[in-house]
């Protein structure tokens, strides 16, 4: 099993930075393609960004140029720097990993982030 704990959401301004963190449990991490997801009230849970265990990534179009995905290892640590935030952006942000075929899909608690002036 793989523990995922998101932190790093907040209120922040149109146009500010917030940077997420996922920290997972375990060895299995390094395996695990692993994907950041929101949640707007009344709306589906949408794949932001994605990025597998060699490192290629993947974007929602309405964010590309302004997040970027990231991971380390070594840290089993997942990571989503958020640039040029809109009010679009606020939703429950939440980590997933999981192992293709091998019927592992892990889901984080999710963290607020808000986009308000």
């Amino acid at each position: 099993q793989v523990q995922l704990v998101e932190s790093g959401g907040g209120l922040v301004q149109p146009g500010g930075s917030l940077r997420l963190s996922c920290a997972a449990s375990g060895t299995l991490f390094s395996l695990l393609v692993m994907g950041w997801y929101r949640q707007a009230p009344g709306k589906q849970r949408e794949l932001v960004a994605g990025i597998t265990s060699g490192g290629r990534t993947n974007y929602v179009d309405s964010v590309k140029g302004r997040f970027t995905i990231s991971r380390d290892n070594a840290k089993n640590t997942l990571y989503l720097q958020m640039n040029s935030l809109k009010p679009e952006d606020t939703a429950v942000y939440y980590c997933n990993g999981r192992i293709l075929g091998a019927g592992m899909n892990f889901w984080g608690q999710g963290t607020q982030v808000s986009v308000s002036s």
